[in-house]
């Protein structure tokens, strides 16, 4: 039923890539309007015709686009969104996967996290739905978040998106073979040198 309209969501922020199963469960309960997830994990997923967070210059006024320094931050933001690909609002901004070609490609996707300040954060779990529970777990009630992210996983899985574990501490926290942060500025940098900045 919604075979078309997942294929178009892969196409437009995953670059037609095969999506992962829990990201298609979510994006199908928001389509259908169910907020049973939306109520545990506080995700947004994008809609047809948003423009990726990394490409939108929308907000800056005239002076700012023609400024140099920041037209290279721009280029910069712009290459790296070759490799971030946000899939949703929530966390501190947006979550997505960190695709970069140097990753493995015999693991799960890399999660990551843009805030609004165009930091860059890493996220624990093999899929989407591990690693925004386990961000979402030090949000609960529950004071100890290895509780927390038990009771949610319980709660996910009730809701027929199990998680590859109830252990907090037994989360995947493979770190990134090419970091984003570093990549973002080693970017700038060239951008800023193209420009005679530097």
């Amino acid at each position: 039923m919604y075979d078309e309209r997942l294929a178009t969501f892969s196409r437009e922020w995953l670059e037609g890539r095969p999506l992962p199963d829990d990201l298609r469960v979510l994006l199908v309960a928001q389509w259908e309007g169910r907020t049973d997830f939306t109520r545990l994990l506080d995700l947004d997923f994008f809609e047809a015709g948003e423009v990726h967070p990394l490409l939108d210059t929308g907000y800056l006024s005239e002076k700012e686009l023609a400024d140099p320094e920041m037209q290279a931050v721009n280029a910069a933001a712009a290459e790296m969104a070759k490799y971030v690909k946000l899939v949703a609002k929530g966390g501190k901004g947006w979550i997505g996967y960190w695709l970069h070609p140097d990753e493995p490609a015999d693991r799960a996707w890399h999660l990551i996290e843009l805030d609004t300040e165009f930091s860059y954060w890493s996220l624990v779990g093999l899929t989407l739905t591990e690693g925004v529970a386990a961000e979402r777990a030090s949000y609960r009630d529950e004071p100890d978040e290895r509780i927390a992210f038990t009771q949610l996983a319980a709660e996910l899985a009730d809701l027929g998106l199990p998680l590859s574990t109830r252990d907090y501490d037994a989360l995947d926290e493979a770190e990134y073979r090419v970091d984003p942060e570093r990549l973002m500025e080693e970017l700038a940098e060239t951008e800023r040198r193209k420009r005679g900045l530097r």
